[in-house]
């Protein structure tokens, strides 16, 4: 299993929003993401043709979708928004999509950003990337004890 945990796997890690989609990309669970530049979306539908060009240009072998369930874990409006995201993400794309629980990733993410002496004006400094990051940082927490058993765990660096 630690062989498994130390192949390479191109993954894309989304943060799904209304008007963007935080964006991060990461391929072992050893380095930090790489944040990326949140995608413009209308009512929650991303260009797909910029999605395209990211999918190509980091070779995306699969997707991680964050999904912001209520505090009481119930579903939200945008939990299903952020679920129907990811369907059409794997649909369009024919590659797997795994989804994450990511409540207070957003919180978790405006914190990393204070930290590291950002400023608190959200609509310019967006935090989408950093809880993009964040949901693949907690999908390969998740996922460490069964990544060896998962279809891409074979691919190579």
């Amino acid at each position: 299993m630690a062989e498994a945990m130390d192949k390479a796997i191109n993954l894309l890690g989304f943060d799904f929003g209304s008007k963007r989609i935080g964006s991060a990309f990461a391929s072992n669970p050893h380095t930090q993401p790489i944040v990326l530049a949140p995608l413009k979306a209308q009512d929650g539908i991303p260009n797909w043709a910029d999605l395209e060009a990211l999918v190509e240009q980091w070779q995306a072998q699969a997707f991680v979708v964050g999904i912001p369930y209520n505090m009481d874990g119930s579903i939200s409006a945008m939990a299903l928004r952020a679920r129907k995201f990811a369907n059409r993400l794997s649909a369009r794309f024919d590659r797997p999509c795994y989804l994450v629980d990511e409540r207070l990733s957003t919180y978790a993410a405006k914190q990393e950003h204070l930290q590291a002496g950002g400023g608190t004006d959200w609509k310019k400094h967006g935090v989408d990337g950093i809880a993009a990051a964040l949901i693949l940082q907690t999908w390969f927490s998740e996922t460490q004890h069964r990544l060896s058993s998962l279809p891409f765990a074979t691919l190579g660096q």
